[in-house]
């Protein structure tokens, strides 16, 4: 059981603190003051892994044409 523990914590990386983000587009801006995609700032800074769709609101706003009414 500590084991596993121990195995779990260390897959564990953590971002803190104050994070810049716009509140549009959602770029963060980092620590020399550039704006980057959320998606890149969080890969850059922990071992999350991206995959992308679009949720219901989305289609519907941005693809209308796809929705199921």
């Amino acid at each position: 059981m500590v084991i596993q523990l121990q195995e779990a914590l260390s897959q564990v990386k953590v971002l803190k603190g104050l994070l810049p983000i716009c509140a549009h587009c959602k770029a963060i801006r980092d620590c020399r003051g550039d704006w980057r995609q959320l998606e890149s700032y969080i890969s850059e800074h922990s071992e999350a892994k991206f995959s992308h769709g679009l949720c219901p609101i989305c289609l519907k706003e941005h693809y209308p044409e796809y929705c199921k009414e």
